[in-house]
């Protein structure tokens, strides 16, 4: 059976790995989960007990979760390689540098930012701790934005010369940026870091790009073909044998 992706809405980092899925272009399915309510549910704390996005059911029946261990087993399924560069090669060992970097550092800059955000909407609002987390938080986004500049340097691409998964990965964090500012919390403006803006307005413009963005705010979506629908939380609790 194909692959099924749990993914969340409203900027959830599953978007990443929903692009990787179109690039690869091996059939999948997809499992919308309404957060944070789904992810508390029996059914889906038996694929990930951390209960959160995104989390992958491999084809042989196997849970698996975090983007950074689901883009790699993503990748090692094709066996062109066109996501991902030699094993051991230097190319290789780069774009494991620059996800490790999206996965920790420039994921992790957010944090802040999206904690202030959560205060609001739990009715929790505390206007002199809100204000210190989003000082914060402009302080570690913009650092984030400067080293991932730098590590892109010349590259056509964020990790090399070719669209690998650190692409993949940079477009569903980087929108948290425009999304936070859209919420009245701006952490950093992405023209100050020109390299990143203009791959990021690149990206934006691609088909498996503009297709995710269509599927998480639940609108006609375009597919090159892999996608093969979506699987309710029932029917992947009769998978699971629950």
């Amino acid at each position: 059976m194909e692959p099924v992706l749990f993914y969340g809405n409203h900027a959830a980092s599953s978007f990443g790995s929903i692009v990787a899925l179109e690039w690869l272009g091996q059939p999948y399915r997809l499992t919308r989960l309404n957060l944070p309510f789904d992810a508390r549910g029996e059914i889906f704390t038996q694929v990930n007990p951390v209960q959160k996005v995104p989390a992958l059911l491999t084809a042989s029946g196997t849970p698996l979760s975090e983007s950074s261990a689901i883009l790699q087993h993503l990748a090692a399924r094709d066996p062109n390689r066109s996501l991902t560069f030699e094993p051991g090669s230097r190319e290789q060992d780069h774009l494991n540098q620059v996800l490790g970097f999206l996965h920790s550092d420039f994921s992790s800059s957010f944090l802040a930012g999206f904690e202030a955000f959560d205060m609001d909407l739990t009715g929790e609002k505390n206007p002199p701790m809100q204000a210190l987390l989003r000082k914060m938080g402009k302080k570690h986004v913009a650092k984030a934005h400067a080293d991932l500049e730098k590590m892109m340097g010349d590259n056509e691409w964020l990790a090399g010369s070719k669209r690998t998964l650190a692409d993949a990965y940079f477009m569903g964090l980087a929108r948290w940026a425009p999304f936070l500012a859209e919420m009245g919390a701006e952490m950093v403006d992405q023209r100050d870091y020109p390299k990143l803006h203009r791959h990021y307005n690149k990206l934006k413009a691609d088909p498996a790009v503009i297709f995710a963005h269509a599927i998480e705010d639940e609108k006609p979506a375009t597919s090159n073909g892999a996608f093969k629908g979506h699987v309710s939380l029932e029917e992947i609790k009769a998978r699971l044998g629950l």
